[in-house]
């Protein structure tokens, strides 16, 4: 073939292999995609509105980061009846259905106890016996992601290793936001919560400032 010829073919040759690369990439990333959907664990919080992070771990059980206005009627599709916030600034910023009571749980995770896994415990069972529960603290990621995971571990009987691959890799943020609350989660006594939360306990521990504060009450009311 006479380079005259020649030329031409390779330039379609090359338009030809510019149009495919972009298809074959986009295809690629849909396959990704696809595999990694169908891989999740069936088990795991499983996804239900991107814009908010919003994920369903239980039939009445939801987890997101700070939701607004526009997440409202959402919240009233899945009939949640309380939002569990772990911010110090309160909902009733965006929040101000008469249906959808407010609970305000504030805590930092590199700051986290027994007491403060208690009460949210505490509070996520008592408001699920009304209807589904949201709880979410900015970016649905390690406030709420400590949380969820003490209740798949201490409510639900998960192991630790479970609750925390599900914490890690469920694609609720950056991997790297999890440093405090995976070292919490592996060092807390599964069996000394369970057992306090049964009995009503503020905490696993008798010199906690919520259990000292309990003892000096009854010792004054005696």
């Amino acid at each position: 073939m006479s380079r005259v010829r020649l030329f031409p073919a390779l330039c379609l040759s090359l338009v030809a292999l510019l149009h495919w690369l972009p298809a074959q990439a986009a295809a690629t990333a849909t396959a990704t995609a696809t595999a990694t959907a169908t891989a999740r664990p069936t088990d795991w919080a499983q996804p239900v509105g991107v814009q908010y992070n919003l994920f369903q771990m239980s039939p009445t059980l939801y987890r997101s980061a700070l939701p607004d206005g526009g997440a409202v009627p959402l919240l009233k599709n899945l009939k949640v009846a309380t939002v569990i916030n772990f911010l110090p600034e309160a909902d009733s910023n965006w929040l101000s259905e008469p249906d959808i009571n407010q609970v305000q749980l504030p805590y930092r995770t590199n700051h986290v106890d027994d007491a403060d896994v208690l009460k949210t415990l505490r509070a996520i069972q008592s408001a699920e016996a009304k209807g589904p529960v949201l709880m979410h603290c900015k970016h649905g990621s390690d406030r709420t992601g400590l949380m969820a995971a003490m209740y798949r571990v201490v409510v639900q009987g998960w192991s630790k290793e479970d609750a925390l691959s599900e914490m890690t890799q469920g694609g609720f943020g950056e991997s790297g936001h999890f440093r405090d609350s995976v070292r919490y989660v592996m060092q807390a006594d599964v069996d000394k919560l369970r057992t306090a939360l049964a009995n009503g306990d503020c905490s696993t521990s008798a010199f906690a400032t919520c259990s000292m504060k309990s003892w000096f009450q009854s010792v004054n009311l005696k």
